[in-house]
C-alpha cells in the first residue's frame, strides 16, 4: 500500500474554519451558543470512542510493556524536555503565546487513528499500536495538565496559565467520563457504532471544527493576527519540522538500542512521534479559558499536518520493504 501524499482534507476544513473565524468571528450570543454546542459535541465524541474501542485489542497489546514504556517516554518525557531546553532558540523567534502553544503541543498524548493507520501501512505491530495509542489518549487527560503546569512554571508573568485541579476536573468530566460511559455501554452499542464509522468521523471532525472556530473567533477579537507577525509564523513552521525530525530520530535510535524487532520499532516510531489534534484542542479549550486559545492551538494544527505528510512518506518506505 502506498499512502497518498496529498494534503489531508480535514486540515483544509480546519484552515477554512480559521479563515471564517478571522473574517466572521462569533461574538455575543453567538459565542455562548457555539461554546455550548462544542461541549456537547466533544462529550459525544469521547463517548463514541469509548464505545468503539475493543478490549480484546487492548489485552493483546499489553504484553509488550517495554515497547509501551518507550512510547510513553517519547510522548510525555522526550517531547516536553525538547520544548523546554530549546526555549533560548525558539522564544526569540515567536510570540509568547505561540511558544506556550509549542510547550502545550509537547505535553499532549499521541494520536490514535493516524498512529494505527501508519503502523498498519508500514506492516508494524498493529495490536501494540492500538493498545499504546489508546492508553496514551487516556493518560493525557491526567498527564497533560500536570506537564503543562511544570513546563510553563518559569515563563514570564502573564503568559503562563494558572493550572489548577479544577482544570483537571473539568477535563475528566468532559472527556474521561463520557469515554468510560461508552466503554460500559459497549456490549449493547459497540457493534452499532462500528457499523456506523462515518458517524464517529463526522462527530470527530465536527467537534474539532467547532472548537477551532470558537477559539479563533475569541482570539481574532482579542487581536491575534495584529499581534502575530509573519516572521513568527514562518519560524513556527521551521520549529515544527525540526521538532518532528528530532523525535523521529530519537525514537528510531531508541528502538534499535533496545533490540526491538522491526515491527515493534515501526510502532515506536509512529506512536512515539505523534501528537493528538482531537484530544489537544478540547483540552486546550478547557485549560486555557481566558487566554488566547487560538494562538495556543495554532502550533498543534501546523505540527499535525507536517506529521501526516512526513509519516506517510516513512510508512510508504517501510511498506515497500521485503
Amino acid at each position: 500500500m502506498k499512502p497518498r501524499f496529498s494534503i489531508d482534507p480535514f486540515l483544509v476544513k480546519l484552515f477554512i474554519a480559521l479563515a471564517l473565524a478571522s473574517l466572521l468571528p462569533a461574538h455575543g450570543v453567538g459565542t455562548a451558543i457555539f461554546g455550548w454546542s462544542t461541549n456537547v459535541a466533544i462529550a459525544l465524541l469521547f463517548f463514541l470512542h469509548g464505545a468503539r474501542l475493543s478490549r480484546d485489542a487492548i489485552v493483546a497489546g499489553l504484553s509488550h510493556w517495554r515497547l509501551h514504556l518507550s512510547i510513553f517516554s517519547s510522548t510525555f518525557i522526550i517531547f516536553p524536555i525538547l520544548g523546554v531546553i530549546a526555549e533560548p532558540l525558539i522564544a526569540p523567534m515567536v510570540t509568547p503565546e505561540l511558544y506556550l502553544g509549542i510547550l502545550f503541543l509537547c505535553c499532549l498524548p499521541s494520536t490514535v487513528q493516524s498512529s494505527i493507520a501508519f503502523t498498519s501501512i508500514a506492516r508494524g505491530n498493529v495490536s501494540a499500536a492500538v493498545c499504546s495509542a489508546s492508553a496514551s489518549s487516556l493518560l493525557g487527560v491526567f498527564l497533560t495538565p500536570l506537564l503543562v503546569g511544570l513546563v510553563v512554571s518559569d515563563l514570564a508573568a502573564g503568559s503562563s496559565p494558572a493550572i489548577s485541579f479544577d482544570a483537571v476536573g473539568k477535563i475528566m468530566e468532559q472527556l474521561l467520563l463520557p469515554f468510560i460511559a461508552g466503554q460500559l455501554l459497549r456490549p449493547w452499542i459497540g457493534k452499532w457504532v462500528l457499523r456506523h464509522n462515518q458517524l464517529l468521523k463526522a462527530v470527530d471532525q465536527g467537534s474539532i471544527l467547532l472548537v477551532v472556530y470558537t477559539a479563533f473567533s475569541e482570539a481574532v477579537i482579542g487581536g491575534l493576527w495584529a499581534n502575530t507577525p509573519l516572521s513568527a509564523l514562518a519560524a513556527l513552521l521551521g520549529v515544527s519540522v525540526v521538532l518532528l525530525c528530532c523525535v523521529l530520530g530519537l525514537t528510531y535510535a531508541m528502538g534499535r538500542m533496545l533490540g526491538f524487532a522491526i515491527e515493534d520499532r515501526i510502532t515506536l516510531l509512529f506512536c512515539g512521534s505523534k501528537k493528538s489534534l482531537s484530544s489537544g484542542i478540547p483540552i486546550a479549550n478547557i485549560m486555557f479559558t481566558g487566554h488566547a486559545v487560538g494562538a495556543i492551538v495554532l502550533p498543534l494544527m501546523i505540527f499535525h499536518q507536517i506529521q501526516l505528510v512526513v509519516c506517510a512518506m516513512i510508512a510508504g518506505a517501510y511498506a515497500r520493504r521485503r
